[in-house]
């Protein structure tokens, strides 16, 4: 039965920056974030929604950003850069370096040790849907918090 959730843990995991959002209000006090970190960076119309146009728009961005070398695919390396060079971090312990070899193969779905734009891609079309409860198209950081707040086997049930 683990082996059935762990693809989703990860993807949850691996996903969490891309859907970053303030905390619950039950949790401590924090600085308010702008409109341009976590996932409300995408939405470029400042209407409080991301909408899936917007949503690809971005991940597009991200894909483009994220290779380095330009040679339209992404390694692990590239996929990863920004948890060690982002300011203040340290190096990835072993568990977490567990987690990214686990999630750039689930990511690399043709198994050729990169990760093409389209594997990019589908698993931001992944991310979109898992957030976008109420299948209106469009998503903010409250209906992302929920979608990643539901029971493991709720949120397995969604998405088949």
């Amino acid at each position: 039965m683990i082996k059935k959730y762990l693809p989703l843990a990860l993807i949850l995991l691996a996903a969490a920056p891309a859907l970053a959002a303030p905390g619950d209000d039950t949790a401590a006090p924090r600085p308010p974030r702008s409109s341009n970190s976590g996932m409300m960076r995408y939405d470029t119309n400042k209407d409080g929604f991301v909408d899936r146009s917007e949503w690809t728009a971005g991940q597009e961005a991200r894909f483009k950003q994220l290779d380095t070398d330009k040679d339209g695919k992404l390694s692990k390396d590239e996929l990863f850069s920004r948890t060690r060079q982002a300011p203040g971090t340290v190096v990835p312990n072993d568990r977490a370096l567990e987690r990214q070899d686990a999630y750039f193969r689930l990511m690399d779905s043709d198994r050729d040790g990169s990760i093409s734009k389209a594997e990019f891609m589908s698993q931001a079309d992944r991310n979109f849907a898992r957030c976008d409860t109420d299948k209106d198209g469009r998503i903010n950081s409250a209906e992302c918090r929920q979608a990643l707040r539901r029971p493991t086997a709720e949120r397995a049930g969604v998405e088949r």
